[in-house]
C-alpha cells in the first residue's frame, strides 16, 4: 500500500465565472505550496476536466452562466462510485442558509462565503485533502486485505485438494496398479454430469469428489483386497464394508465438496434394479451423483487389469454397459455415457492406451515377483 500522500501533492480543480476570483484563488493556493492547479471559468469545461484530469479536489462557485454550481456538483457526484469520498468545496457570495443546505445535501463537503481569508482557504483545502487521502489509503488497505484473504483462501483450498487427492491415491495404491483410475473416474463423472445438464459448479465438485468413491478400501485387509480370483461370500461381505469405512472418513464434512464425496462413497455401489448395496436403493432413489460414479467406476474397472481379472477389450466393456441399462445403471446415465464417448472418441483411445500400459506394468511386476527369492 502506498504511503499517505502529502496534501501539497494534490491536483486541485477550481471553477468560477469571474476571472479575478480564479486569479486570487490560484495565488492563495500557490502561496501555500499547492502546485498542481487547474482553473477554468466554464463549468462545462470543469465537468470535462473532472473526467480527464481526475483531480483530488473540486472548488466551485454557485452562480455561473450555462450551468450553476449545484448542477455541476450533482453531475460530478453522479459520475463517481458510491463509496468514493470526494471533496467538493463551494466558495460563493450567496450566504443564504438555503444555498448552503442544498449544496451540502447534493454532496459538497464544505461551504465558504465570499469574501474569504487566505488562511481560511488554505486550512479548509488542506483538511479536505487530508480526509480525501486518508479515505483513498483506507480503500487501498481494504483492497490489500481482500487480496491477502483471497490468496490465503486459494492456498488453503489447494492444500485441501492436495490432501483429498492423496487420500484417494492412498486407497488406490493398495488396490490398483496405477493412480490414474481415480482421476479417470473423476473426469468421466464430470463429463456425464455436464451431459446430464448439471450446473458447472456441480460438475466441478463432482470431478473432485468422484475420486474419493473407494477411499474406504484403506480399511480392507490386503488378503481380501489383493486376492486373485473370486472372493468367498465371507470375503465379499468384508469387502462391502469399504463403503461404511469411506462414509465414516468423509462424514460431517463442512464443505460442499466433502458432503458430495460422502454421498458418492455411500451410493456408488447401488444398482438401478435395487440389487446393489449397502441400502438396496433402486431407480432415482439413488442420487444422480451415485448413479454417475457407478457407471464411470465400473467401465474403467472393466477395461483395466485388476488382481482378480484381466483387462476387458473396450468393445466388450461397452457392450456390457449397454446390457446393464436399466439393470445396474440408470437409463439416462447410460444414454449420456454413449453420447459422451461418441462425441469424444479420444477418450476411448486414451483409455485403451493406458489399459495396455497398466497390463504391461502388471506383467512386469508379476515377472519380478516370480524371479525374487521370496517368490
Amino acid at each position: 500500500m502506498d504511503r499517505l500522500r502529502d496534501p501539497k501533492d494534490a491536483k486541485i480543480l477550481f471553477v468560477d465565472d469571474e476571472e479575478v476570483n480564479l486569479v486570487l484563488l490560484g495565488r492563495i493556493l500557490k502561496r501555500h505550496g499547492f502546485e498542481h492547479l487547474i482553473a477554468t471559468d466554464d463549468p462545462f469545461e470543469a465537468e470535462r476536466a473532472m473526467r480527464e484530469e481526475d483531480p483530488d479536489l473540486l472548488i466551485t462557485d454557485l452562480h455561473m452562466p450555462g450551468m450553476n454550481g449545484l448542477e455541476l456538483i450533482r453531475r460530478v457526484v453522479a459520475d463517481r462510485p458510491e463509496d468514493d469520498w470526494f471533496p467538493i468545496a463551494v466558495i460563493t457570495a450567496d450566504a443564504t442558509p438555503e444555498a448552503e443546505r442544498e449544496a451540502l445535501s447534493l454532496g459538497a463537503k464544505d461551504f465558504v462565503q465570499k469574501p474569504f481569508k487566505a488562511t481560511q482557504i488554505q486550512l479548509r483545502v488542506r483538511n479536505l485533502l487530508r480526509t480525501r487521502f486518508q479515505h483513498v489509503a483506507l480503500k487501498g488497505y481494504a483492497a490489500h486485505l481482500e487480496d491477502l484473504v483471497e490468496e490465503r483462501t486459494r492456498e488453503l483450498e489447494t492444500a485441501r485438494m492436495d490432501l483429498l487427492e492423496r487420500l484417494a491415491l492412498a486407497a488406490e495404491f493398495r488396490d490398483y496398479v496405477t493412480g490414474r483410475h481415480t482421476q479417470r473416474v473423476g473426469e468421466m463423472a464430470a463429463l456425464l454430469a455436464e451431459r446430464l445438464g448439471e450446473p458447472p459448479q456441480r460438475v466441478e465438485l463432482l470431478r473432485r469428489a468422484a475420486p474419493l468413491h473407494d477411499v474406504g478400501k484403506i480399511g480392507i485387509p490386503d488378503s481380501i483386497l489383493l486376492k486373485p480370483g473370486r472372493l468367498a461370500d465371507r470375503e465379499y461381505q468384508a469387502m462391502k464394508e469399504h463403503v461404511d469405512v469411506g462414509v465414516q472418513l468423509l462424514a460431517r464434512g463442512q464443505s460442499d465438496l466433502m458432503k458430495l464425496a460422502e454421498v458418492v462413497a455411500l451410493t456408488h455401489h447401488e444398482r438401478w434394479d435395487g440389487s446393489g448395496y449397502p441400502r438396496g436403493l433402486n431407480g432415482d432413489a439413488i442420487p444422480l451423483v451415485g448413479q454417475i460414479v457407478a457407471l464411470a467406476d465400473v467401465f474403467d474397472t472393466l477395461v483395466n487389469v485388476r488382481p482378480y481379472k484381466p483387462a476387458w477389450p473396450v468393445e466388450k466393456a461397452l457392450a456390457e454397459v449397454r446390457r446393464q441399462r436399466g439393470r445396474w445403471f440408470g437409463p439416462r446415465v447410460v444414454d449420456a455415457f454413449f453420447d459422451v464417448v461418441g462425441a469424444h472418441p479420444e477418450l476411448l483411445e486414451d483409455l485403451e492406451r493406458e489399459a495396455r500400459e497398466e497390463t504391461q506394468r502388471a506383467e512386469r511386476d508379476a515377472e519380478r515377483a516370480a524371479r525374487s527369492p521370496a517368490g
